[in-house]
């Protein structure tokens, strides 16, 4: 199999609307236009073709960062969890259906969707399975492009497109399982890794030439989504964005630094959720003769506060992970 891109991601939290005001007052994205499982509206209208700011009647929130019709989702739950799903693109149906078989073949579960599931996340056709730990995987083909990105912050872009929506940072409990899982079924390639230990170490993952889309690392009984990644096209964007975040009372959990191995110039704030969002510029783009790299350390300078935060959130993770088992 071989995954194009993160394409999107859903959300679970207690308060969609809280996301709503910092998706589009400190990342400075826009309301989805349309919601999926609705029309676009008429050639020109800028606005959502059900007249509300990318909100479904379920509470759902759906948010826009580039041409594709959305890129974030975030429903209405208790917020025990927050990754609810992440979408997985392939090429076409017929890298799908292969996908499917491959992923049988291997033993792994797989609901195949009906049209109304494509519709509903605005695809043409999408599958379900879960990773070694768990976490829901949505693989599909065709996502419905509208092109009308506007951010709410004049000139603002975000590096999305073809490369995806940026990267998460998961907490996993079955390493090795989940390793294999994303390598030798759905095609990922590790960039490079930071050990920890003899048997520890923060993998990165890339499907494409954006540096990881996927890092993950055992923490010892969490998991979660620690944290996701959203690119920005210069340091200014960043820069700004890290003004917002202040002057909207957003917890800024790290000072800004360069990450020794991608490159990405960033600074880390806390979500409305239970883990934090990265906002960078920069980051390296890799081909075909990259080699995996160990490196011993995360950072060329800054990024203050950023191990605390990891740690903090992967003992977060862990407690709740023990009280929903309980």
């Amino acid at each position: 199999m071989k995954i194009k891109s993160l394409g999107y991601i859903g959300i679970g939290s207690t308060d969609p609307n809280a996301w709503l005001t910092f998706g589009t007052e400190v990342l400075g994205m826009m309301p989805a236009r349309a919601i999926p499982g609705e029309g676009w509206g008429g050639p020109g209208d800028n606005e959502a073709a059900s007249g509300k700011p990318g909100t479904a009647p379920d509470g759902s929130v759906y948010l826009k960062m580039d041409e594709r019709q959305w890129r974030i989702a975030v429903h209405p739950t208790d917020g025990s969890r927050d990754l609810l799903y992440m979408g997985l693109e392939l090429d076409g149906p017929l890298e799908l259906e292969a996908g499917i078989v491959e992923l049988r073949e291997a033993g792994h579960a797989v609901r195949e969707g009906s049209p109304d599931d494509a519709f509903g996340r605005a695809v043409t056709a999408i599958a379900y399975c879960e990773d070694p730990s768990g976490n829901p995987i949505e693989l599909y083909y065709g996502p419905t492009t509208d092109y009308k990105f506007a951010s709410p912050v004049p000139g603002l872009e975000f590096v999305a497109g073809h490369l995806g929506v940026g990267h998460f940072n998961l907490f996993v409990n079955d390493q090795p399982a989940c390793f294999d899982f994303y390598t030798r079924l759905l095609g990922f390639k590790l960039s490079d890794y930071i050990r920890y230990g003899p048997d520890a170490a923060l993998q990165f993952l890339r499907c494409n030439e954006r540096h990881h889309s996927l890092a993950m690392v055992d923490l010892g009984g969490g998991n979660a989504l620690q944290h996701m990644l959203v690119e920005m096209a210069t340091i200014d964007d960043v820069g700004m964005a890290l003004d917002r975040a202040r002057q909207s009372g957003v917890a800024v959990v790290s000072s800004l630094g360069r990450h020794r191995n991608d490159g990405m110039l960033s600074f880390y704030m806390r979500s409305p959720g239970n883990f934090d969002v990265e906002i960078g510029c920069g980051g390296k783009r890799l081909d075909e003769t990259w080699s995996p790299n160990e490196f011993c350390e995360g950072d060329v300078w800054g990024h203050d506060g950023l191990v605390e935060a990891v740690i903090e959130a992967g003992e977060a993770a862990r407690q709740r992970n023990a009280e929903g088992s309980s």
